[in-house]
């Protein structure tokens, strides 16, 4: 609601109020941390202006109606949502939207009970865990189990119903799931739908951003690739991509990981393991990604390659 006593001489200075917010720090992050996904970086960008106009708005008396900011996260697993809501908690928390600025990542299991007088007070539990930051919903519609007429779902989502419209000034509740999935549960819960300002859709990441983010991860372990490694987790990834459940960068850590464990046998099993350097011990090579069931799924024989240890 508009005030009556715009004091029209008063001016707000919305540059110097986006450097000292913290935004940028929060902004950088998220695009050193995450690669790819440029529409949903936008997003964020924009909601990040729209919450500091709104905040110089009510400096000057424009306005003092909060902004609903309840959101819904799109996209296949392993596309950053999660760790998009952490930033977005950090973002939130430093434009004074909500108190605390944590996040509190949750499933069906956690709210939900198995029996009747279970399911209120674990719903109530999570929620005042997650008061003054973001509660983080993942596979949302999981809620939802309108074929199990004895499933307890539908008074959780009563429950966070009445909270993000009553708490909205305190909590932050954002929806993930599968686009299609998540789209059937808004049908079926317009009251959800109807508190959900921001709806944001995670694309999945290409060819070449899975192997930057596999270099980015391996980096983070002090481990890298050599030459043919390098060419040989390209190739995985483009199999892999085409396979069932794959979880895009999810499925990329798990296959670093089962690499850099057949690195470590290949290292211990070696005849030459008294004389190791620290280039020997933080090299994947070839052999480390070949020897993955995902390249006998394809029916291709591969030929192990040596790997001479100094």
């Amino acid at each position: 609601m508009a005030s009556s006593a715009l004091n029209d001489t008063e001016l707000f200075n919305l540059e110097k109020a986006y450097r000292e917010s913290g935004i940028p720090e929060v902004l950088e992050e998220l695009e050193s941390e995450l690669v790819g996904l440029a529409p949903v970086k936008k997003r964020i960008r924009e909601t990040a202006a729209l919450l500091l106009v709104n905040k110089a708005r009510n400096e000057l008396g424009i306005s003092t109606t909060s902004p609903t900011l309840h959101m819904s996260f799109t996209g296949n697993p392993g596309t950053g949502k999660t760790t998009v809501a952490l930033k977005m908690a950090s973002l939130l928390h430093k434009l004074g939207y909500v108190k605390r600025g944590h996040l509190v990542s949750v499933t069906r299991d956690d709210l939900v009970g198995q029996y009747i007088g279970h399911t209120a007070p674990k719903t109530k539990e999570i929620i005042k865990k997650a008061m003054g930051g973001v509660l983080f919903i993942d596979e949302a519609y999981y809620l939802y189990r309108p074929e199990n007429e004895r499933d307890y779902g539908q008074e959780s989502i009563e429950i966070l119903l009445q909270i993000m419209e009553n708490e909205r000034d305190n909590l932050v509740v954002v929806l993930a799931g599968y686009a299609d999935k998540m789209d059937k549960f808004f049908q079926s819960n317009p009251g959800f739908r109807s508190r959900i300002a921001h709806h944001i859709d995670f694309p999945d990441y290409n060819d070449s951003e899975l192997f930057t983010i596999s270099e980015k991860m391996l980096d983070e372990k002090n481990y890298q690739f050599d030459k043919e490694a390098a060419k040989a987790i390209k190739e995985y990834i483009v199999i892999r991509r085409k396979q069932p459940h794959f979880a895009n960068a999810r499925s990329i850590r798990n296959a670093l990981d089962r690499a850099v464990l057949r690195q470590a046998n290949r290292l211990f099993n070696c005849e030459n393991n008294k004389n190791l350097s620290a280039e020997d011990l933080s090299t994947i090579v070839s052999d480390d990604i070949l020897q993955s069931r995902v390249f006998n799924e394809q029916g291709k024989s591969r030929k192990s390659s040596k790997k001479i240890i100094r």
